[in-house]
């Protein structure tokens, strides 16, 4: 099969009409660019340039081949200039998967970031609330980095975002003190729990049964900013993270006693991808905030 430096060198020669002068403008010496052509002659059993007194010109062979390898180049140059693009960060794909309580949060601010400083790098995100679910699509390549709790199988490569607290979320009483509350105060009352399919729900239900207390549920739903939304408007008390809670969250917000929190991280199989490691960058620079409403009622203590 040709060589694409020998179909380089056929054009180069076709668009100057002189061996001397292609192999200036492709800065090889005239033994080597003939030889290039003299090994794609005999890859093609004919001649491709015919020698005049006063340059080249190319045979019925080299007019025949001629389009198909200017194409040839040319889509060598695209792939190196799109390959140099994706390795400066400026063009490409990246497949996100997140844990649907942090995309408003945590991810979104740096989607739109990027979507601003790199309009060609196509983001897909898909929104999931399970981690283990997440590093399972790391694993089968079907995403490229994933960002939410930590997975229960996990073994490659691992980037700690920061910690994000669970808090208890029921409506907001008039009058009402913002106090701590334990898992035994919650076990006493109806809980706007999850669904099985949220790996959210069986932590807190191992996390209370460690504190000898069991969690019943008014009512369950799949995602964590559903829940909060519910035990604002009644349905009874919520386990949620800070993430799930935007910042015009109209219900209580508590802290657990002891305190209960869980790592924010960020899995991928390709850590040394250049668009990987600018995003994983960035997460890392942003952190996991807590809108400023619901830092003052947790801070807020008697």
């Amino acid at each position: 099969m040709p060589t694409l430096r020998a179909l380089e060198c056929l054009v180069a020669v076709l668009d100057s009409g002189s061996v001397t002068e292609a192999a200036g403008r492709l800065h090889l010496s005239q033994p080597a660019l003939s030889h290039q052509i003299a090994a794609l002659e005999r890859e093609l059993g004919t001649p491709v340039l015919e020698r005049l007194p006063r340059g080249v010109r190319a045979t019925a062979a080299g007019r025949a081949i001629a389009a198909d390898a200017r194409a040839a180049v040319a889509a060598a140059e695209r792939v190196v200039t799109a390959g140099r693009a994706v390795a400066a960060g400026a063009r490409g794909q990246l497949r996100i998967a997140c844990a649907d309580s942090m995309s408003a949060s945590l991810l979104a601010p740096v989607l739109r970031a990027w979507h601003r400083r790199r309009p060609e790098v196509h983001l897909v995100l898909a929104e999931l609330s399970s981690a283990d679910a997440m590093a399972e699509m790391v694993s089968a390549g079907t995403a490229d980095l994933a960002l939410g709790p930590r997975p229960s199988r996990w073994e490659g490569h691992l980037v700690v975002i920061g910690t994000e607290e669970i808090v208890a979320v029921s409506p907001q009483a008039a009058g009402e003190p913002t106090a701590t509350v334990t898992f035994a105060d919650i076990a006493a009352r109806p809980v706007v729990h999850y669904h099985s399919d949220n790996g959210l729900g069986a932590w807190l239900d191992e996390i209370a049964a460690g504190r000898g207390v069991a969690l019943t549920a008014s009512t369950r739903t799949r995602q964590a900013t559903t829940a909060a939304q519910l035990a604002a408007a009644g349905l009874g008390t919520a386990l949620v993270p800070t993430s799930a809670l935007t910042a015009t969250f109209s219900g209580a917000v508590r802290s657990l006693r002891p305190p209960l929190v869980r790592e924010v991280v960020c899995l991928t199989a390709t850590p040394g991808d250049p668009l990987v490691r600018r995003f994983l960058e960035d997460l890392r620079r942003r952190g996991v905030p807590v809108p400023s409403p619901i830092a003052a009622q947790l801070t807020a203590r008697e």
